[in-house]
C-alpha cells in the first residue's frame, strides 16, 4: 500500500486554482501585459522617447494607414547602451518627413510632400549615396492620433504607466497597511482605538480627492502619481488585516507561542501574518485593479503622468471629442486596453477568493 502524500492548504488551493479557466486566462493576460510593460520599448514599432515622433500631416488616420517616411539624418551621433533604449528609449538621430513618392537624380533626391504635394530637394551627401536606406513604408495598425504619433506605440509604452503604477501603489499599501493593521488586532485597547479613528477619518475622504490633494502636494508627474495613489490605498489593508488578526490571536498555536515566551514581533510577522496571506492577496488583486483605474482618471484630468509621457488615462483625454467626430477609434482602443487589465485583475481576485475559501 502506498503512503500518500501530506498535501498543504496552498497546494490545494493551487490545484483548485489551476481548473478555474478564467481565473488561468485572466493570470496568462496579465503576464502577458507585464512582459509588454517590461519589453514595451522594444515591441513598439516607433521607439523613440515616450514614442513622440510626431507627423502633423498624417493626424488622425484609421488603423492600417500606410505612408512613405522620408528620414533625414541629424548631424550627431548618441550612443546608447541596450539599457538605456529598454528604459527610456532611443534618441532620435533622424527628422522624419512623411512623403508622397521621390525620384533619384544624378545629385539630388526628389521627394513630394504628403502634406502639400510641393518637390523638395536633398543632396544625396546628406544620405551616404545611398538614400533608399532612408525611406520606409511605414504601416501605422491601429492609426494615428491628432498629433501624427503611432497609436499602437503609445499604447504599448502607456502599459508600462498603467502597469507598473498597480506593483508601486499595491506595495504602499501592503507596506503601510500590514504592520498597522497587524498591530491594531494584536494589541486591541487604546492602541486599536486611534488606529481605527485614523482609518476611519482616511476612509470618510473620497479617494480621488485625497490623491488629488497629495498630488498636488508632491508634485505633478510620474512617481509623484504612484506614491499618491499608494497612500491612499492602505486603509484597506489595514481592515483587512486588522480582523484577521483578531481572529487568528486566538488560536491555540498563538497562546503555545506566548507561553514559550516569543516576543510580540515574533509571533505577529512569523506566527500569525502567514497564515492570513490568503485574504490580503484576494484584497491586493482588487487594490491593483482599482490603482489602474485611480491613474486612469488622474491622467484623464490632467495631473497623472505628464506629457509627452504616454498613458492610457491621458490618451482618452486628448481623443475623447473624436467620438463624436467620425473617429471613435482614438478613444476607444486605449479605453479597451485599461477594461482589459482592470477585468483580468478583477476575475483573477475572484479566482484567486474561490481558491483560497479553506470552507469550501
Amino acid at each position: 500500500m502506498k503512503n500518500k502524500q501530506a498535501t498543504s492548504l496552498w497546494q490545494l488551493a493551487t490545484i483548485k486554482f489551476k481548473k478555474n479557466k478564467t481565473g488561468m486566462f485572466s493570470l496568462w493576460f496579465i503576464i502577458f501585459c507585464g512582459f509588454i510593460a517590461v519589453f514595451c520599448y522594444a515591441l513598439a514599432p516607433d521607439n523613440s522617447s515616450d514614442a513622440n515622433q510626431m507627423h502633423l500631416e498624417i493626424h488622425s488616420k484609421p488603423p492600417g494607414f500606410s505612408v512613405q517616411l522620408l528620414k533625414i539624418p541629424n548631424q550627431r551621433e548618441i550612443n546608447q547602451s541596450w539599457f538605456s533604449i529598454l528604459s527610456n528609449g532611443r534618441k532620435s538621430t533622424f527628422t522624419e518627413i512623411p512623403i508622397k513618392s521621390y525620384i533619384i537624380t544624378k545629385n539630388k533626391l526628389e521627394v513630394v510632400k504628403y502634406s502639400d504635394g510641393l518637390t523638395k530637394e536633398f543632396n544625396l551627401s546628406l544620405f551616404n549615396n545611398q538614400p533608399e536606406k532612408f525611406i520606409d513604408n511605414k504601416t501605422f495598425y491601429f492609426g494615428t492620433d491628432k498629433y501624427g504619433r503611432d497609436l499602437l506605440s503609445r499604447l504599448l509604452i502607456g502599459a508600462r504607466i498603467s502597469f507598473f503604477i498597480g506593483f508601486v501603489a499595491v506595495f504602499i499599501s501592503l507596506l503601510i497597511g500590514i504592520p498597522i493593521g497587524a498591530i491594531a488586532g494584536y494589541f486591541g485597547g487604546k492602541i486599536d482605538t486611534f488606529i481605527m479613528w485614523v482609518i476611519n477619518i482616511t476612509w470618510s475622504i473620497p479617494t480621488l480627492l485625497l490623491v488629488i490633494a497629495i498630488t498636488l502636494t508632491l508634485g505633478k508627474g510620474f512617481w509623484q502619481v504612484f506614491i499618491a495613489v499608494g497612500l491612499t490605498m492602505w486603509v484597506e489593508v489595514a481592515r483587512v488585516v486588522r480582523g484577521q488578526v483578531i481572529t487568528t490571536k486566538q488560536q491555540q498555536y498563538v497562546e503555545a507561542a506566548k507561553a514559550l515566551g516569543f516576543s510580540n514581533f515574533r509571533i505577529i510577522f512569523k506566527h500569525i501574518l502567514p497564515n492570513i496571506l490568503a485574504p490580503v492577496i484576494v484584497i491586493s488583486a482588487a487594490n491593483f485593479a482599482a490603482a489602474i483605474l485611480i491613474e486612469s482618471g488622474l491622467s484623464f484630468l490632467g495631473i497623472g503622468a505628464q506629457p509627452p509621457t504616454p498613458s492610457w488615462g491621458a490618451m482618452i483625454k486628448n481623443h475623447y471629442n473624436y467620438i463624436v467626430l467620425g473617429k471613435p477609434f482614438l478613444a476607444l482602443i486605449p479605453g479597451v486596453a485599461i477594461m482589459s487589465l482592470v477585468m483580468a485583475f478583477m476575475l483573477l481576485g475572484n479566482s484567486l477568493r474561490d481558491a483560497l475559501d479553506v470552507k469550501s
